[in-house]
Order: structure tokens, then sequence, then C-alpha cells
């Protein structure tokens, strides 16, 4: 099966359907999701992106990001990719949006309608090694810290994300 992204305007309003990779060879918006866990101390589940990902392998981001499919909803696709990513399922509320782009050296581009959505996790994690070489669980003052020392170790919409989410927190707070 081809994995196709949904095509959006910049108020996430579909405006067609494209294969993933020509999606990012183009550098279209489509809409995709950020999933953030976090456990009953308040730290964040961040996962190493596998070495072999077609792009940013080997980086460390949010508990997963992912693409609906055609006519799949944001929530339901996010707790699919949590399922098959990370090996296990948590209530997920949506947070806020965002857009953004950023181009790799391999030619593609990430041009997303980013989805942002928060859950609680205390379980067994069960990486699957085709998606996650690791995982760990952090601070999200320790988090802030290493990103400003060591960026190039955070995928590019992590690095965008992450103040956002500061910033949704701070005002729910």
């Amino acid at each position: 099966m081809t994995d196709s992204v949904v095509l959006v305007n910049e108020f996430d309003e579909e405006v067609g359907t494209m294969e993933k990779m020509e999606a990012h060879r183009q550098a279209l918006l489509h809409r995709a999701f950020s999933v953030f866990i976090f456990n009953a101390s308040g730290e964040m589940l961040l996962q190493r992106r596998a070495l072999t990902k077609y792009h940013s392998g080997g980086l460390w981001t949010n508990a997963c990001c992912s693409h609906p499919r055609p006519g799949e909803s944001v929530e339901a696709a996010a707790t699919r990719r949590l399922q098959e990513e990370l090996g296990f399922v948590a209530p997920l509320v949506p947070a806020f949006s965002f857009t953004y782009n950023a181009p790799f050296d391999n030619g593609l581009t990430e041009y997303e309608f980013d989805h942002v959505l928060t859950g609680s996790y205390d379980g067994d994690i069960q990486p699957v090694p085709e998606e996650v070489c690791d995982v760990c669980y952090l601070s999200m003052d320790e988090i802030r810290a290493d990103l400003v020392d060591h960026p190039e170790k955070y995928t590019a919409w992590f690095r965008i994300a992450f103040p956002k989410l500061e910033e949704f927190m701070a005002s729910r707070a």
C-alpha cells in the first residue's frame, strides 16, 4: 500500500491527496500530527528516531509524529502511530496546531500543518526497531537546556514545537 498524505491550505482545509514522498519532494503543505506524552512525574517521553528513517534518522524528538491517511482523523492516526512506533496507546487531547517548513539535505521538505496532541502514560514502552532506536523520559527543564546546548540532536519540528508546547502549558496553568 502506498502512503498518501492529505494536502491542505493554510487553514487546514483539504485540497487533495498525494503520495507521501512526492509531497515531500514537491514541498507541498500537508496535514500532520505530533504527539507529546508525559508520565506521572511530568517528564516528557522522547524517542530517538531509527537510523534508517528517510530523514532525521538518529535524532531525538517527541513521542511520535506522522500524517493521517486520507479519510482518517488526526486523533485516530495519532493513536495508530503510538501503537505502531512505541507499542502502547494512551488517551490523547488536541492542544494546538502550527505550520512549519523544514528542508532536508536529501531534497525532501517537511511543510506541515501540524496538529499537536498530548497525553499521559506510565506503562511499558515497546519501541519498534524500524521506527525507534531509543526512548527516555526527561523533565521540561532538562529538554529546554539540552535544546540550547545541543539543538543538532533534535528534529527540526521538535525544536519548533517545544517552545510552543511550553507556551501552551503555561497558558493553562
